[in-house]
């Protein structure tokens, strides 16, 4: 067992000893999250460019994209979080070297995470014969429906990769899904070009170019990841037990009952923001327009603080895999610091470049000076964000996933939602409402996960 195993947990006496901790602590994050951060900068990247090509296009386009996106939110965020699921599993078994047991844990993992997408592809088709029961403006439902249908037709090869690219990550190997994406974006992005606006003898497909742009590069993101899986050295030890037969029906009870809850989790929390959109829309396309627009932007926050988080959860599972709580204390800890610096700085990006950012994405000033009434609200939440994605991703790590159960019942639905409908409707405050909302639910979710990981460290220290 590693020496750090038996360290006591407590607190280092010796402070010249916790800074140095700290230190190394910092440089494994930032060497496991930059290529992460690179990525979702790259997803971000796409984002923004979708947005304000779609909106250059239009308003109408721009409004259709904003519910659409809203409505996927959940059921993509929910096969994120399942995957995710997998990372504590393997990375445990990658700190013991059980490079075998990894290898299973990775062909179970698609087998379920398969399943899971194939069965949210079919309700959420199921969905698409109710899209006129939303309340949305009766113009853009044309413009919704066969979007609507190219995006989900994209969920399955999604799954793939998630499973694949969390695998990747709890080996320590943040890299390679990094350069997959980002080359996946740069394709997304010229078709999105060539087809919206119909460049270079392409059809002018308008918001249906977007979405086919966005399927041909979640299809490529997977088999390129599969290409690396079967084809490199560093994935040779993984490889048999990969491609194997052998049955594997009690990893995929172990994989599912690691997954289920950050999937209901992670969903049900997107599924605020989605929500969020359905009242917005309400109030008309100007505020659902606006509604996009900032949510298009405030994935400047999410990502990053995303990004030290997943580093957060593979460097816990690490720890936790040779028995060493006091390094999933420090390692959590450390991530706090980093994102709540993050914090800091994409406010202040928020706020003194707030109307630069939300000018880049539609020309129309009705939209723009409804978002600039977002901006505040945005801000407001940055810290509970950063906080919560920290201790979340710590208690992953762990493998106890079953108190984000409990986060999600308290923290977004028995708070966010009340107060989501009492602002906007009850108060007529509109999209400004349903983004004060966030404020609520993020900071009751960062206490209770900071209350449930120092609990979870603690017992599993004792046992």
């Amino acid at each position: 067992m590693d020496a750090r195993a038996v360290r006591p947990y407590k607190k280092d006496r010796n402070y010249k000893l916790c800074i140095m901790n700290y230190l190394n602590e910092y440089k494994s994050l930032f060497r496991l999250g930059m290529p992460v951060m690179a990525t979702q900068l790259g997803i971000i990247t796409v984002a923004f460019a979708d947005t304000a090509m779609v909106g250059a296009y239009g308003v109408d386009e721009l409004a259709a994209a904003a519910f659409v996106n809203s409505m996927f939110m959940i059921p993509v965020v929910m096969q994120i979080g399942f995957a995710s699921g997998i990372t504590p599993l393997i990375g445990a078994l990658f700190g013991r070297d059980d490079h075998e047991a990894a290898g299973r844990t990775l062909r179970a993992g698609l087998q379920v995470n398969a399943f899971l997408s194939i069965g949210l592809t079919v309700l959420m088709g199921i969905l698409y014969f109710f899209l006129d029961r939303f309340g949305q403006p009766e113009e853009l439902l044309p413009l919704i429906r066969q979007y609507y249908l190219i995006i989900l037709s994209s969920l399955f090869p999604m799954a793939l990769f998630n499973c694949s690219q969390q695998t990747a990550n709890a080996v320590t190997d943040t890299a390679t899904p990094m350069w997959i994406i980002l080359s996946a974006n740069v394709v997304n992005i010229i078709g999105n070009y060539l087809l919206i606006f119909g460049k270079f003898g392409c059809p002018e497909m308008g918001l249906n170019g977007a979405g086919l742009s966005t399927l041909t590069a979640r299809w490529l993101s997977t088999i390129g990841i599969f290409v690396v899986f079967m084809t490199t050295r560093r994935y040779r030890p993984y490889k048999k037990e990969a491609l194997g037969s052998s049955h594997v029906g009690h990893i995929r009870r172990i994989v599912w009952n690691t997954s289920w809850p950050i999937m209901i989790q992670s969903g049900v929390e997107c599924g605020l923001w989605s929500l969020g959109a359905v009242v917005t829309g309400w109030f008309g396309k100007i505020q659902l327009a606006a509604y996009q627009v900032i949510n298009t932007i405030s994935q400047l926050g999410f990502m990053t603080f995303m990004s030290f988080g997943i580093a957060v959860s593979i460097r816990s599972a690490n720890y936790t895999g040779i028995g060493d709580m006091a390094g999933v204390r420090r390692i959590t800890m450390a991530g706090l610091h980093l994102n709540l610096v993050l914090a800091t700085a994409v406010s202040a990006l928020f706020l003194f470049c707030g109307h630069t950012l939300t000018g880049f994405f539609s020309p129309d000033e009705e939209v723009l000076a409804s978002a600039g009434m977002l901006i505040l609200p945005l801000v407001l939440y940055q810290y509970g964000d950063a906080t919560q994605l920290t201790f979340a991703n710590g208690l992953r790590g762990t493998g106890n996933v079953r108190p984000f159960l409990w986060v999600t019942l308290i923290a977004y639905i028995l708070i966010g939602v009340p107060m989501l409908f009492w602002l906007a409707t009850g108060l007529d405050m509109g999209n400004v409402g349903v983004y004060y909302s966030f404020s609520f639910a993020l900071f009751a979710a960062a206490g209770l996960y900071y209350w449930f990981f120092r609990r979870t460290v603690r017992l599993i220290h004792n046992a």
